[in-house]
């Protein structure tokens, strides 16, 4: 008596796979991956100011998936983007006029700054409209521009910064909210929010602007939230290198978390 013979099932790894998932489309408009556009947060029409904002973009942040510089342009009408590691002439028509302007940092022993808070009552604040020049670049490179920059910014702007405390670990508005990168020090920020604030006080319809502005921002911080698995921890100033590296190794793999589940295109 024959046995019956036994159903054989190949199992063709390969075939079973699902195909290899490519890069989500780009919106044309916000330039964004499409599970994060941004179309129905932005302005219908990018703001109108009085101040002229310059960005200098560091070219490492300038690809970075989540620099705020790339929708701040998308809101505001008069704003620039340079990218380069320092300011110096012939960079910009405008900077080359030596006119009127602050820049955007915290102090330090040897550059003393004007207090946002304190801008209004400050020489600096009869001087309008002002140029607003702010840094976007990881705080070593940031310190690192501003310190290449100062020579030339020294014969026309003013340093400004935000209400810092160094002592207190990182953290903006946002608080538990900014979960995607968290600032070294306490009123360390990001540039949107930085440059939000400083509009906030400087342009006669400012309160507005810069509301209008933060919206914005936490609408892009939420909409890449959901794409996290874990939220990026807070990175205290000055930590040892050991755990520095940690940290920023966590918020890389976080950001690459995004790039996975969002699609490959530049966030």
């Amino acid at each position: 008596m024959m046995e019956p013979e036994e159903d054989i099932h190949i199992s063709d790894s390969a075939a079973a796979d699902p195909p290899p998932r490519g890069p989500r489309p780009i919106c044309s408009n916000c330039t964004r991956p499409g599970p994060v556009c941004l179309c129905h947060s932005l302005p219908a029409q990018p703001i109108k100011t009085q101040t002229q904002i310059i960005i200098l973009h560091h070219p490492h942040e300038a690809n970075h998936k989540l620099s705020t510089t790339p929708i701040l342009t998308k809101c505001l009408s008069n704003s620039t983007v340079i990218v380069a590691r320092k300011l110096k002439p012939g960079l910009s028509p405008l900077l080359d006029q030596l006119p009127p302007a602050i820049y955007l940092f915290p102090p330090n022993k040897a550059s003393p700054a004007v207090s946002l808070s304190d801008l209004p009552s400050s020489p600096v604040s009869k001087h309008s409209p002002l140029v607003l020049i702010a840094f976007d670049a990881t705080w070593k490179h940031a310190r690192e521009m501003v310190k290449a920059s100062e020579g030339f910014l020294s014969t026309f702007a003013s340093r400004v910064c935000l209400d810092v405390d160094e002592n207190v670990s990182g953290g903006s508005i946002y608080d538990s909210e900014l979960v995607l990168r968290k600032e070294p020090f306490g009123g360390g920020v990001s540039t949107m929010e930085a440059v939000a604030r400083a509009l906030g006080v400087i342009e006669p319809n400012g309160v507005e602007i810069e509301a209008r502005l933060i919206r914005v921002l936490r609408d892009m911080v939420a909409s890449q939230a959901r794409y996290l698995k874990t939220p990026v921890k807070p990175r205290p100033k000055l930590l040892k290198k050991g755990k520095e590296k940690q940290q920023l190794k966590d918020e890389s793999e976080s950001v690459r978390e995004i790039d996975r589940i969002s699609g490959h295109g530049q966030l």
